[in-house]
């Protein structure tokens, strides 16, 4: 099992409360001291206190991860749904009309802090509200192409993150034939899905869950696009149910209710859905191997990496294996 020490030097280790002030402050911001850590992990993200002022939030990129073309790609895609009255938290623009900043070796940007919490996913009010700003989002999302974010596929979701997780020897010796096999069939099956589903790319927010929605006053503000990519439309809406079969039916009735308000969807998209939760199970658990030797992953993910984490990532790619054989989810015509 791999055991890559939590200690070695990582590039955050230079980012200091000092620094993440120097920094603010260099924007023309009088901070009052007050810094707080935000719970992000790929990025380094704090609310600053300012003099006088509501608090700001700094956002620090990690780096090596996204190039500035791609983070301003980002920024873009957000600024056009600003554009188009949609409740998007942007980047705050300097005195020059640049929205990436640099000190000290990190690419970082500067938010408005807007309060909020996660929705309620079982009112269905609020899906169908959720629904209506997801079309309306969608619209924008499909007027261009992205030129450097990359898309949604097997091939870097999947493939390749289950690749480095047995080359880099993180699944116990004892679990990698299971472990190897299933995978093996789970990709497969995901592979024909694409294959079979004829489906129109767009510029997703991409990591759509609750906890990017901030729910206030009956409406939703999105943030955190910094995972947004090219993909299907559907992308953006499955993390939305929950529940057994029949409730998470009512509730994409609920969803289409509002988004066709605003935007066509093509039915047959609702056969990605298993395969896109399986793609996101199999990636996340790369995600967190490839991040181990940051510090603060074993503090924040103790149970991660452990003999009864992957035999229970197996038991869940098991049951990603049986609901892939299960019918979608039909559409409310």
């Amino acid at each position: 099992m791999n055991d890559n020490s939590p200690h070695s030097k990582h590039p955050y280790d230079a980012l200091t409360p000092d620094s993440v002030l120097d920094a603010v402050e260099s924007q023309s911001y009088f901070s009052d001291g007050r810094i707080l850590a935000l719970n992000s992990y790929e990025n380094r993200v704090y609310q600053v206190g300012i003099e006088d002022q509501a608090p700001i939030i700094a956002k620090f990129y990690r780096p090596h991860r996204w190039s500035r073309e791609q983070i301003q790609e980002e920024h873009d895609f957000c600024f056009e749904l600003v554009e188009n009255d949609l409740p998007i938290v942007p980047p705050i623009l300097d005195e020059q009309g640049n929205s990436i900043r640099q000190h000290q070796g990190f690419m970082y940007s500067l938010f408005e802090r807007r309060g909020g919490h996660a929705p309620e996913l079982d009112n269905l009010n609020n899906l169908e509200i959720l629904g209506r700003f997801m079309g309306r989002m969608h619209n924008v999302g499909y007027l261009k192409d992205f030129e450097h974010r990359p898309s949604i596929d097997v091939q870097s979701y999947a493939i390749d993150s289950v690749e480095f997780l047995l080359q880099q020897q993180f699944i116990p010796m004892e679990l990698e034939t299971s472990y190897r096999t299933l995978t093996d069939d789970l990709i497969k099956i995901v592979q024909m899905r694409f294959a079979e589903t004829h489906f129109e790319t767009l510029r997703l927010h991409g990591d759509c869950h609750p906890g990017n929605i901030l729910w206030r006053d009956d409406a939703p503000n999105f943030v955190d696009f910094d995972d947004t990519r090219s993909g299907p439309a559907v992308q953006d809406l499955w993390m939305l149910l929950s529940g057994e079969r029949d409730q998470q039916q009512a509730q994409w009735e609920r969803i289409m209710a509002g988004y066709r308000q605003f935007c066509p969807f093509n039915g047959a998209e609702l056969n990605l859905v298993e395969a896109l939760r399986t793609l996101r199970i199999i990636h996340y658990s790369a995600w967190l191997a490839r991040r181990w030797e940051d510090p603060a992953f074993p503090h924040n993910f103790p149970w991660f990496n452990s003999q009864r984490y992957w035999s229970d990532h197996i038991l869940t790619l098991r049951e990603q294996l049986a609901a892939l054989q299960e019918p979608p989810l039909s559409m409310p015509w």
